[in-house]
């Protein structure tokens, strides 16, 4: 049986009011479960950020190679977040993916639950002629592991659970500006490129139309029956 799941584009949006809001739906799915409901409500937001960087709960600002000034200088904020992983980077024309869901009817843990969201990436990179993997050691998805020197990254992945559910999620380099990633060590790694679904296909790309087959790959990964809904009904679901 698929499960029901509202899917909601939030558009452009401050990273901090994006976290509010997945905060409020995490915590209504949470108290949704204590009270014995079933099935809970399940939500994916998809949302671009304005320049932003985030850092992980186990990451090291070390890797943000800029000062507070020159971050204004570039137009860019800083947060420190709740979810796994180090820094990254989150600006225009990047797919920002956060699944709020209740997991225990979906997966059998974290590790499958991120194993599936990788496995949605990959698929939707297929689409477009081009091989993606994983990496071991790493989350997120690469190009070229076993080829040093030209390995890159075109998602990063970083999320949170707490009581089988989760939020937070990937960020999905479509016509991302790369040259925000100059700026810090993404997600930790010095040695590694960044990628962007233009730059390998060398021409701008329909980010609709990404957003489109990448719920279609997030939904058969996750068996989840989406539902689109607008933004101002999540906003007052959450209430």
């Amino acid at each position: 049986m698929s499960i029901k799941t509202q899917l909601t584009d939030l558009g452009l949006i401050e990273y901090g009011d994006a976290w509010e809001l997945q905060e409020r739906l995490f915590n209504y799915i949470i108290a949704q479960k204590k009270a014995g409901q079933v099935p809970t409500d399940n939500y994916l937001l998809f949302c671009e950020h304005p320049h932003v960087y985030t850092l992980g709960k186990s990451g090291s600002q070390d890797n943000l190679l800029m000062d507070m000034i020159q971050l204004q200088a570039k137009d860019a904020s800083f947060y420190r977040t709740n979810r796994g992983g180090d820094i990254t980077y989150h600006g225009p024309g990047q797919i920002v993916g956060y699944p709020i869901l209740n997991l225990e009817a979906i997966v059998s843990g974290a590790r499958e639950y991120i194993d599936k969201m990788e496995e949605a990436i990959i698929l939707t990179l297929q689409h477009y002629g081009i091989k993606s993997e994983r990496l071991s050691g790493a989350t997120g998805v690469w190009l070229d592991t076993d080829k040093p020197g030209r390995t890159r990254k075109i998602c990063a992945i970083g999320v949170r659970t707490s009581h089988w559910v989760s939020m937070h999620g990937f960020a999905f380099n479509v016509n991302t500006n790369l040259q925000y990633f100059n700026y810090i060590n993404p997600c930790g790694f010095t040695d590694k490129a960044v990628t962007s679904l233009s730059a390998e296909l060398n021409r701008p790309v329909d980010i609709v139309e990404v957003k489109n087959l990448l719920a279609e790959k997030l939904a058969f990964v996750y068996g989840l029956d989406l539902i689109p809904v607008q933004a101002s009904t999540i906003n007052e679901i959450s209430q």
